[in-house]
C-alpha cells in the first residue's frame, strides 16, 4: 500500500508537465492568430476610411513669399508704379468689386452691384458686418457708405497727389443713399467702369484733418495700414537680408474661405541675396532667367509661367515729318524680325496688335526684307548707289543726243587744255561759243571747228563735273554736254571702272548679257563718292531722299527692364540691314528716360503698355491721348498715352463705341474693324507679350493662377492655397456606414 501511495505523485507531475507544454503552444497560435485578426480588422477599416473620405484643405500654415524690389508705404492710392507694394496692398485691402482671375470677370466683393439699363449708373450695396483691421471685440469699427464716398471723393479732388489714378473717375458724380449705398453716375456709358471699382477702400478715420495733396506722406499710417481685406497688417521687421512684412488671417464673414493663417512678404534688394535664405521661402516671385532663358526655379519649387494682358512695341512718334509718310512705316514693319528678337529673349509670345482679346490667326505681320526694300523705294528713300546710278544714267542720257560728243570723264593737270571739235553745220554760222570762248574755224574748210578749254579762267574745265554749253554766234543754246574732270590718276581709273559698271548695268536691263553676267543696283557700293562692285564685307549705307537726307531715327528705351536695350540692338542691326540709320538712346536713370517720354522727345520708343482686366485700349489709340506740343513742362499731360501721337477719326469712333455699347456683337464688329485700320496706319511695330515665371514650395497646394491682368492678381485666388489637409468622410458616409460596405464588398 505504501508503495502504491508514493508513486501516485510521480504520475501525476509527469502529466502536469506536458499539460503546460501543450498550453504554451496553443497560446503561441493563439496570439498570432489574434495579431493576424486584428491587422486584417485595421486594414479592412483604412481600405473603408480611404475609399469613403477625401483629403480637404484645412486651416493652418504659413506663406512665405520672396521677392526684389522695395518696400514703399502700404496704400492703395498710391501702388500705380510698385508691384512689391501691390502684391502686399491686395491682401490688406479689398474694394467694392473684384477681378476673378479664374472666369475672366469682375464680380462682387465687399459690395453687391447693380447697373442701370443704359450703363451709366451704378449702385453699390456693402455687405453685412464688413469690419476694418482696428474693430476690437468691445468697439466694431464697420465700413460704411461715408468710408465708399471718401475713397472715391478724395481721388476725385484736384489735389489729390495721384492725377493718374484720378483720370478714372473724371465726369463720376457721387452721391450716398445709404448707411451702406451709394451711387455712382456717369456722364456716359461706359462699359469698363466696374474695373475701377476694384481699388481698395480706405477708412475714413485714419485721414482725418491730413491735407490731401499730403495723403501720399501719411506714413503713420503707410506702414501699419488698415483695410478690410482678407488679412490684416501685424508687423514690419527689418533684417540684414531683407525687409519683413507679416499679415495675418482676418475674420471675415464674407465668402471665400481662406485657409493661411499668415503670409508674409520677404522684400530683397537683388535675386543673389534672396537665394541666400530660399531654405526659408515658400514661393518667390518673378523669377529670373539664365543666360539660354530658363527660369533659375530652386529645387523643390515648382514654376508656373504666365503672361499678363501687356506687349512691347515699337512705337512711332507721328510727329516726325518722316515718319508721317506710311510707306516708311511699313517698310520698316516689314524689315522687324520679330521672331528673331523673341528667340534671343527666350520669349515665346509674339504679338501682331494691341487688341489683345481678339483672334489674330487670320493673319500675321510677315518678315519680308524684299518687300521691306520696295516700300522704301516707293517712299523715296533710296540707298547712295541707287541714287549715284540714277545720277549716271540722267547724266549718260543728256549726253548721248546732240551736237557735242567728247568723252564723259577726263584726266587733265592743271595748266592744261581740253580740245573739242565739232561740225559747223552744228552751229548753223561761222561763228559761235563754248564755254563762252569762241569757236575757232578750221583752215581747211572741213565744216569744222576747233576750241581749247582750259583748266584755268574762263570757260574752264574744273575739277569734279563741268557741264560744257555750245551756243551759235546768235547766244543761243545748241547743245551741252556733262564732263568730269580729275588730276588724279587713280581717280580717273576708278571713275572709268565706274562707266564700265555703267555699262554693264544697261546691257543687263536689256537683257544683252546671261543671267548669270548681268547685275543690279544690289551688286554695287558706293566708296568715296563712285559706285564699285560690292564686296561682302561692305555695310549697307543709310538712304537718303530727294534732299540728301539721310533717314537717321532716335530710338529712346528705358534703362530698365535691361532686356530692352538688347531688343533695341536688334532693331538697330536690322533695320541697319535696310539702309535705316537707328541712334539708340538708354537714359541713365529712370526719370530722366521719363522726361524724354512725356515730351516725346524721340523718334522711335520701345517701351510696353499694360491693358489691365478690361483689355481697353482706348487710353492707349484714342486722340485724346495725344501729348500737347508744349515748352512749358508744368503744360505737359500726365495722362497722354498715345506713345505714337496717333489720331485717326475712324479709330476714335470705333474705340468710343467699344467702350460704350452693351452689345457684345456690336463690340466684336468694332474691334474687328478697328483691327484693319491699325493694321493699315501701321502707328507702331508690335512686338511680343512678355512671359513670366513664379514659383512655389511643393508643400504648398491649391495652387492655380489662373488669368491675371496684374502680377498681384495671383493672391485673388490665395483662398485656394492650403499647407495643411485632413480626410473627411464624402457626402453621405460615415462611420455607420461600416457595416453595409463591408457586406457589400463581400
Amino acid at each position: 500500500m505504501f508503495a502504491i501511495l508514493s508513486h501516485v505523485p510521480l504520475r501525476r507531475d509527469f502529466n502536469h508537465r506536458s499539460f503546460l507544454k501543450l498550453l504554451s503552444w496553443q497560446q503561441w497560435l493563439f496570439l498570432v492568430l489574434t495579431i493576424a485578426f486584428l491587422f486584417s480588422g485595421f486594414m479592412v477599416l483604412r481600405l473603408f476610411y480611404t475609399r469613403n473620405t477625401i483629403l480637404v484643405p484645412t486651416a493652418g500654415g504659413t506663406y512665405i513669399e520672396g521677392s526684389v524690389g522695395e518696400l514703399l508705404p502700404l496704400n492703395p492710392w498710391f501702388t500705380v508704379t510698385n508691384d512689391v507694394n501691390r502684391d502686399i496692398v491686395s491682401l490688406i485691402f479689398s474694394g467694392l468689386l473684384r477681378y476673378n482671375p479664374e472666369t475672366q470677370e469682375i464680380e462682387d466683393d465687399l459690395a453687391t452691384m447693380e447697373v442701370s439699363s443704359d450703363g451709366r449708373i451704378y449702385t453699390l450695396t456693402l455687405k453685412d458686418d464688413i469690419e476694418w483691421h482696428d474693430s476690437t471685440p468691445g468697439l466694431r469699427h464697420y465700413v460704411t457708405a461715408e468710408d465708399v464716398l471718401f475713397t472715391f471723393q478724395t481721388v476725385q479732388d484736384p489735389q489729390f497727389p495721384n492725377s493718374l489714378l484720378r483720370q478714372n473717375f473724371r465726369g463720376v458724380a457721387l452721391e450716398q443713399l445709404g448707411e451702406k449705398t451709394v451711387r455712382f453716375k456717369l456722364d456716359e456709358p461706359y462699359r469698363f467702369f466696374s474695373s475701377n471699382l476694384t481699388l481698395g477702400l480706405l477708412p475714413k478715420a485714419s485721414f482725418e484733418g491730413v491735407p490731401i495733396d499730403r495723403l501720399d506722406q501719411v506714413f503713420d499710417f503707410g506702414f501699419h495700414p488698415i483695410g478690410a481685406g482678407p488679412y490684416a497688417f501685424r508687423g514690419l521687421v527689418q533684417t540684414e537680408l531683407s525687409t519683413e512684412v507679416t499679415l495675418e488671417r482676418f475674420p471675415r464673414s464674407l465668402p471665400p474661405v481662406y485657409h493661411l493663417d499668415r503670409v508674409i512678404f520677404r522684400i530683397f534688394s537683388d535675386y543673389t541675396s534672396l537665394l541666400s535664405d530660399l531654405r526659408n521661402l515658400h514661393g518667390v516671385r518673378l523669377v529670373p532667367r539664365s543666360d539660354k532663358g530658363e527660369p533659375l526655379v530652386p529645387r523643390r519649387f515648382t514654376p508656373v509661367q504666365y503672361t499678363l494682358p501687356q506687349y512691347v512695341a515699337l512705337f512711332f512718334n507721328l510727329d516726325h515729318p518722316y515718319l508721317q509718310d506710311p510707306q516708311l512705316r511699313l517698310a520698316l514693319q516689314l524689315g522687324t524680325n520679330k521672331q528673331a528678337i523673341v528667340d534671343a529673349l527666350y520669349e515665346k509670345i509674339i504679338v501682331d496688335t494691341p487688341l489683345l482679346e481678339i483672334d489674330v490667326s487670320d493673319w500675321r505681320y510677315q518678315y519680308d526684307t524684299q518687300s521691306a526694300q520696295g516700300a522704301l523705294f516707293t517712299s523715296n528713300w533710296n540707298l547712295p548707289e541707287k541714287v549715284r546710278l540714277q545720277r549716271l544714267l540722267e547724266l549718260r542720257e543728256a549726253n548721248s543726243v546732240g551736237a557735242l560728243q567728247m568723252s564723259s570723264i577726263v584726266y587733265l593737270d592743271t595748266g592744261a587744255v581740253l580740245t573739242v571739235t565739232g561740225s559747223i553745220t552744228a552751229v548753223h554760222s561761222t561763228g559761235g561759243l563754248l564755254n563762252g570762248l569762241p569757236l575757232i574755224m578750221s583752215p581747211t574748210e572741213s565744216g569744222a571747228w576747233i576750241s581749247a578749254l582750259p583748266t584755268q579762267g574762263t570757260g574752264a574745265i574744273r575739277l569734279g563735273e563741268n557741264k560744257v554749253a555750245l551756243q551759235n554766234d546768235k547766244g543761243e543754246m545748241i547743245d551741252s554736254f556733262y564732263v568730269w574732270r580729275t588730276n588724279d590718276w587713280k581717280q580717273f581709273k576708278t571713275a572709268s571702272v565706274e562707266q564700265e559698271l555703267v555699262d554693264l548695268f544697261l546691257r543687263s536691263r536689256a537683257g544683252e548679257l546671261p543671267q548669270e553676267e548681268r547685275v543690279t543696283v544690289a551688286d554695287f557700293f558706293l566708296s568715296n563718292g563712285m559706285l564699285r562692285r560690292r564686296e561682302s564685307s561692305d555695310p549697307t549705307d543709310v538712304r537718303v531722299n530727294e534732299h540728301g537726307e539721310k533717314l537717321s531715327l532716335r530710338l529712346l528705351t528705358s534703362p530698365s527692364p535691361p532686356q530692352y536695350r538688347q531688343i533695341a540692338e536688334f532693331v538697330q542691326q536690322q533695320w541697319g540691314g535696310l539702309g535705316v540709320h537707328v541712334g539708340i538712346e538708354v537714359p541713365e536713370t529712370r526719370a530722366e528716360f521719363e522726361e524724354k517720354m512725356l515730351r516725346r522727345d524721340y523718334d522711335i520708343l520701345l517701351f510696353g503698355q499694360s491693358l489691365l482686366d478690361n483689355l481697353d485700349s482706348y487710353p492707349y489709340w484714342h486722340s485724346s491721348g495725344v501729348q500737347k506740343q508744349t515748352e512749358n513742362k508744368n503744360e505737359l499731360l500726365l495722362d497722354a498715352y498715345n506713345l505714337s501721337q496717333y489720331s485717326s477719326l475712324q479709330a476714335d469712333s470705333l474705340l468710343e463705341l467699344i467702350r460704350k455699347t452693351g452689345d457684345e456683337k456690336e463690340r466684336e464688329e468694332a474691334l474687328q474693324e478697328l483691327r484693319d485700320i491699325l493694321k493699315e496706319d501701321i502707328p507702331a511695330v508690335f512686338l511680343y507679350s512678355p512671359l513670366y515665371t513664379f514659383a512655389y514650395h511643393q508643400h504648398l497646394h491649391g495652387v492655380k493662377l489662373g488669368n491675371l491682368s496684374l502680377h498681384s492678381d495671383r493672391f485673388l485666388t490665395l483662398h485656394n492655397w492650403f499647407a495643411k489637409e485632413q480626410r473627411v468622410f464624402k457626402p453621405g458616409k460615415s462611420w455607420w456606414s461600416f457595416f453595409p460596405w463591408l457586406f457589400s464588398s463581400i
